[in-house]
């Protein structure tokens, strides 16, 4: 059964920067896709970023284009968020998610099961 644990979130101020990690464990990591999602407060969650099971493809919202980065590790079973330039519109509890078909990552709606996942606050 996958697992997936995020962690890395913080409380920071606007301007600054996190790296989120997911580590991932029951899957064989490397021919699935990963995505990374947030969910703020009274609205819906969100895909921010995805990454291809080689790396080699990622595809960003347009509110975080340029300032995230999604990586992979598949030596350590782990996707990361390299978030930048953080602003009070990125607070959200993050979250990731695995699949082997990279267009059904683009509707969280299908799943039902989600991690705890990690909080990212924004604030002065």
């Amino acid at each position: 059964q996958v697992q997936l644990v995020e962690s890395g979130g913080d409380l920071v101020q606007p301007g600054g920067s996190l790296r989120l990690s997911c580590a991932v464990s029951g899957i064989h990591f490397n021919i699935y896709a990963m995505g990374w999602y947030r969910q703020a407060p009274g609205k819906q969650r969100e895909l921010v970023a995805a990454i291809s099971s080689g790396g080699i493809i990622t595809s960003y919202a347009d509110s975080v284009k340029g300032r995230f980065t999604i990586s992979r590790d598949n030596a350590k079973n782990t996707v990361y968020l390299q978030m930048n330039n953080l602003n009070p519109e990125d607070t959200a509890v993050y979250y990731c998610k695995a699949d082997t078909i990279w267009s059904r990552l683009t509707d969280p709606g299908r799943y039902d099961n989600w991690g705890q996942g990690t909080q990212v606050t924004v604030s002065s």
